[in-house]
């Protein structure tokens, strides 16, 4: 179905999607789970140490014979040691988030590897192709995590328009649906994270992935705003808390030292009240855990339905 896709051809993968670099949880166990499935896994770098990441770019390798990335938060306070291990262990795909990686691009690009930078604005999108980005992600609000303030639905057909290099849409896609909507809007692949939350392979606390399947379309709010940093969380004691202290003024030090260690406690303690329970508005539509094959089986399945349903609609 997808032998002439620009993506996969350019990466070497079977169907054009992409698992979110989600950090504490896109881990070595997920990533290789979806490329084994014919998408691209991703391990999510987050503030990993080094000797972390080398460890899962390894366990990863181990695991599968198929192409894989890594994310690299360019905020991270170890990230150009990071970027070091990934140029030793030549990592095949590098997605990039928080930051600008282009110094960083000529030694990715003399080892092959493809640079692919999340954007949440056509004038990023825009400067990192100039800096020699091989396709960008759009990501729309609607993710999980830290986010921008463009839809989907608005930003990744601005950036089509706007760059010369294939465009992945991201943001609020979780079924066959999402997929021909993406394709539509001119994108040429998918990116999805909450998905692959609840699914079998993804190491998230059984109490992470609970609480996400209970979710409502609207279960979801914004924090961080104040700092320049906003994520989408599910509303939990967490939360409401930091609200309340962003509300009451205060300092960008008082809200950094709330959420640290957050997102760990509910990853891997299970601490859903008192920790970070990262995850996109998608969520309320997520009613069931699954094997990653099968996920992306049925979304590649029921793409063609999804498109004849949009196209009887114009008859």
């Amino acid at each position: 179905m997808f032998q002439n896709n620009p993506i996969c051809k350019m990466l070497g993968i079977t169907y054009p999607i992409f698992q979110g670099g989600m950090a504490w949880i896109g881990t070595a166990e997920l990533a290789s789970a979806v490329s084994n499935a014919g998408g691209l896994g991703i391990i999510g770098a987050g503030h990993m140490p080094p000797d972390v990441l080398r460890a899962e770019i390894q366990k990863c390798k181990g695991w599968t014979n198929k192409p894989f990335g890594v994310n690299i938060m360019l905020m991270s306070p170890f990230v150009k040691e990071v970027m070091q291990v990934v140029l030793d262990e030549r990592v095949p795909v590098v997605t990039t988030g928080a930051g600008n990686p282009g110094e960083y691009v000529p030694a990715l690009k003399e080892i092959g590897s493809k640079v692919i930078p999340v954007v949440a604005s056509v004038a990023l999108a825009k400067r990192l192709v100039r800096g020699g980005a091989d396709a960008v992600i759009a990501e729309g609000t609607e993710s999980g995590g830290h986010i921008g303030e463009i839809t989907t639905m608005a930003l990744v057909p601005q950036v089509v328009d706007a760059v010369d290099v294939p465009v992945i849409a991201a943001g609020g896609i979780g079924d066959s649906r999402g997929m021909a909507a993406a394709f539509a809007l001119g994108a040429k692949a998918i990116q999805m994270g909450s998905r692959f939350v609840v699914s079998e392979e993804c190491i998230a606390h059984p109490n992470y992935k609970e609480m996400v399947l209970k979710a409502k379309d609207r279960s979801t709010v914004v924090t961080g705003r104040s700092l320049g940093h906003p994520a989408r969380v599910l509303q939990n004691k967490l939360s409401r808390k930091y609200e309340e202290m962003e509300a009451a003024g205060a300092s960008k030090d008082e809200l950094e030292q709330l959420g640290v260690g957050s997102l760990h406690r509910a990853t891997h303690e299970g601490d859903v009240q008192n920790g970070s329970v990262m995850i996109g508005e998608i969520s309320g539509m997520l009613g069931d855990i699954k094997p990653v094959k099968t996920i992306i089986e049925d979304i590649v399945n029921g793409l063609p339905g999804a498109i004849a349903a949009a196209d009887e609609t114009t008859k």
